[in-house]
């Protein structure tokens, strides 16, 4: 990459040692093997108080660093690895941040969680040298967010080693995947902006730093024409609207514009109509208000939604006389816990009764 596709202050390093050919992901995986949480010290007042250790070994030298990073660590006197407990009004989201939608009501439920149990996993930053006691988040812009909804005032975090800069993007895409939440509405917001902002010089240059073919990209910039308010009624449900369905709705957009769309989106949802309906309402072979029945396929009688704390999570459909329906999700593993129990004695005890 040319230095001028980072942000202004960073360089990207050569990358000439088997060390250094590591990915991204393997070079935070190494971090994470150092952390410990009992280096957890005091919150620290512009990244230079009693945080950081002066007793760890500050060489680190099994890790190969750069000199910005080293300059750094050794006037903060940080180990490689070591948590630390920073003031979240020090921390910032990172220009490169590969996330673009939270949603709310995810936020809202972590924020409850870390308000309970506490922050159990520390977040990663990266230094802003220019601006000292500052610092970019690399992982962990969804607890940022929860911990400042939750009316915390610091934040535990890992200090690592990479520029702001496409390194730095490919590392969050790469634990996105991972973790199943990045979502084609996020790539479609920020490749477009790496394009209009020339970090990359066409869409074949892009694919190929990612690792992607370029009809992907192409697929998700397209999707980039869509209005955002009509993106956020689909990132809910990454589970219905992939890249294909995203792209027929799109297609649909075009030529109907917003309202027709949100009713057409509400009409998949409530129907669970396939790509290929979809594709064939944009084709003109059906309506939105008529979409074409997949054989074998059995309409359900009633449809009621289901909602926490006044949060849609899913819907129970009832077929014919003898068949029940529940999908939910976005559910926290004790909120799905508490309901499969709940769910199972209602039954037990309707078993008993008969």
């Amino acid at each position: 990459m040319k230095p001028s596709q980072f942000a202004k202050g960073f360089k990207a390093r050569p990358d000439t040692t088997s060390s250094e050919k590591r990915t991204a992901l393997d070079r935070l995986n190494a971090i994470d093997g150092m952390v410990s949480n009992e280096q957890v010290n005091q919150p620290a007042a512009n990244g230079r108080s009693s945080a950081f250790t002066p007793d760890q070994d500050l060489d680190s030298s099994a890790i190969l660093e750069s000199d910005e990073f080293k300059t750094w660590r050794r006037s903060n006197r940080y180990a490689a690895g070591q948590v630390v407990e920073l003031p979240l009004k020090a921390i910032k989201p990172s220009p490169f941040n590969p996330r673009h939608f939270y949603l709310k009501a995810s936020i809202a439920e972590l924020a409850v969680n870390l308000a309970k149990q506490g922050q159990q996993q520390a977040i990663h930053v990266i230094p802003d040298y220019e601006n000292p006691g500052t610092f970019f988040v690399s992982d962990g812009g969804r607890r940022v967010r929860a911990l400042k909804e939750a009316n915390k005032e610091t934040v535990k975090a890992v200090v690592i080693d990479l520029p702001i800069g496409i390194e730095s993007y490919k590392l969050g895409y790469d634990l996105n995947v991972q973790r199943d939440s990045q979502t084609v509405f996020d790539n479609a917001i920020v490749w477009k902006r790496f394009l209009d902002d020339q970090h990359f010089q066409s869409q074949r240059e892009l694919a190929d730093h990612l690792g992607l073919d370029e009809s992907t990209i192409a697929v998700a910039l397209s999707i980039a024409k869509l209005p955002e308010n009509v993106m956020h009624e689909m990132v809910a449900r990454p589970d219905r609207f992939g890249s294909n369905m995203a792209y027929q709705v799109t297609r649909y957009h075009t030529a109907r514009g917003t309202d027709a769309t949100l009713r057409l989106i509400n009409k998949i949802l409530s129907d669970d109509l396939s790509t290929r309906q979809v594709a064939d309402i944009v084709k003109g072979r059906a309506t939105a208000l008529e979409a074409p029945k997949v054989a074998g396929r059995q309409r359900y009688a009633q449809r009621l939604e289901i909602k926490l704390d006044g949060i849609s999570v899913g819907d129970l459909k009832s077929y014919g006389d003898d068949r029940l329906e529940l999908r939910l999700r976005g559910l926290s593993k004790q909120k799905r816990d508490e309901l499969l129990e709940q769910i199972e004695q209602m039954l037990q005890s309707n078993a008993a009764k008969q």
